[in-house]
């Protein structure tokens, strides 16, 4: 098989000699194990922008792909792909965040990593603390505007190519920004109040 421009191109074998056959893409069904193999990585790593705790990012994943699997008939191949991935992504992580065992479940601390031989104690305990609050104010933004921040603030991906994986308008990333960046400045802000409180 090979892919021309627009087009799957398949090499049929007919009695002793070979001819090429040249399909639309339109016309070719997408198969559910390609686009896994394919697109695996951006349903993984759009599951943790969207603010998935890795333990439950294996199972997410698989119930991602449980609905492609039920929708792919609805899916219009001339449409974009990761788009369509990215709102199952979101449907699915909201749905897992409404059930009634993860508003009970109580979060616990992680048990730290082992520090590099070599490496400064210390500084991999701040890092870790920083890396836990950073952790926390995301956790306060709606799965969206995560997503966005992420990729453009820690990804430093382009606000144009943030809209064309997410499917919207450029216009709709930067609103996005902009809300969650005020949301976690107000954060930020509550949280410095409390320890300038404590420290009285």
């Amino acid at each position: 098989m090979k892919v021309a421009r627009g087009c799957v191109q398949y090499v049929v074998p007919v009695a002793a000699s070979t001819h090429t056959m040249i399909l639309p893409l339109t016309t070719r069904p997408l198969a559910l194990t390609e686009l896994a193999a394919a697109q695996g990585e951006f349903i993984w790593a759009t599951l943790q922008r969207l603010g998935a705790r890795a333990a439950d990012l294996a199972d997410l994943a698989q119930e991602v792909l449980i609905v492609v699997h039920r929708k792919l008939g609805t899916y219009d191949p001339s449409m974009p792909l990761r788009p369509w991935l990215y709102g199952i992504c979101v449907r699915v992580l909201k749905v897992h965040r409404r059930r009634a065992w993860f508003r009970r479940e109580l979060p616990m601390a992680q048990v730290p990593d082992r520090v590099a031989p070599g490496a400064d104690p210390e500084r991999a305990a701040i890092a870790a603390q920083e890396g836990a609050r950073l952790a926390a104010l995301l956790d306060e933004l709606n799965p969206e505007k995560r997503a966005v921040f992420v990729m453009f603030e820690l990804e430093q991906l382009a606000c144009d190519e943030i809209a064309t994986l997410v499917g919207v308008p450029v216009g709709t990333v930067w609103s996005r920004l902009h809300l969650a960046r005020k949301q976690l400045e107000g954060a930020l802000a509550r949280e410095r109040a409390r320890e300038k409180g404590a420290r009285r």
